[in-house]
């Protein structure tokens, strides 16, 4: 099935054959009504699955819902963290801590933003890309601004250092990277840096604090992930599951 996914090279884009495992074994009783993935008499192993709260969140449950899932509950969560639906336990959970929680094996699936696993890494199988949340880093600055002029010290201001540093890294450029947990777009505006890169959906933000974009970076999109043991040990449940999300999704 190939190795775990070990984000080494966090810019680096997923190896299909080597992230995606081969065919899964398929269960031979398919889910029917409120019987469960394996039907009556036997009780499916429970998937527990990390699910990054905010806008992965929604647009997830969606997909969960179009998979037959009843995520009432989820929905009208208040301040609860754990949910139970068929043979799924959901846990709702921070980006970064979804990746923990995958790596470290206490959740089998996750649901989390390429972003996260681009700055954190980890070691697990990335199997899809669930075509939603989708934007882009991008490098940017103050409008009308030439980033790679002149011969003076340059300093990027960032939530996402580890991806900065690799993108300069290739380019062959020096510079400084500071990190900011705020609001990335007042470090130029302030005179801390020269440029940002940032999460950019529609730039709109950026537009209206009179900053633009010079420069795509990567791609960004939700994905879901796997734990490197769990695609063993639990293979038909978790290939069933994937299944039913690739089909929902599509």
């Amino acid at each position: 099935r190939g190795a775990p996914h070990r984000v080494r090279n966090p810019m680096s884009k997923p190896c299909a054959a080597v992230c995606r495992p081969q065919p899964f074994r398929q269960p031979q009783r398919q889910h029917r009504g409120g019987q469960g993935v394996f039907g009556e008499g036997r009780a499916a192993p429970v998937i527990r699955i990390a699910l990054t709260k905010g806008r992965i969140e929604k647009s997830a449950l969606e997909i969960l819902k179009a998979c037959g899932y009843d995520v009432g509950e989820l929905e009208a969560k208040g301040r609860k963290l754990i949910f139970r639906t068929g043979n799924l336990e959901i846990v709702l959970a921070k980006a970064a801590d979804v990746i923990t929680y995958i790596d470290r094996g206490v959740c089998d699936v996750g649901f989390v933003g390429s972003d996260t696993i681009n700055e954190h890494g980890g070691n697990f199988y990335e199997m899809l890309d669930l075509g939603f949340g989708v934007c882009r880093f991008a490098l940017a600055g103050l409008r009308g601004q030439d980033f790679y002029s002149g011969y003076q010290h340059k300093v990027v201001a960032t939530k996402y250092p580890v991806v900065a540093r690799k993108y300069f890294s290739e380019k062959g450029v020096d510079c400084e990277i500071v990190r900011i947990d705020g609001s990335v777009e007042l470090a130029p505006l302030l005179g801390l840096a020269d440029a940002i890169v940032d999460i950019v959906e529609t730039g709109a933000t950026l537009r209206e604090n009179g900053l633009e974009v010079y420069e795509d970076i990567l791609p960004v999109s939700a994905r879901c992930i796997v734990n490197a043991v769990s695609i063993k040990l639990k293979n038909a449940e978790i290939g069933e599951f994937l299944r039913r999300v690739e089909e929902a999704k599509a």
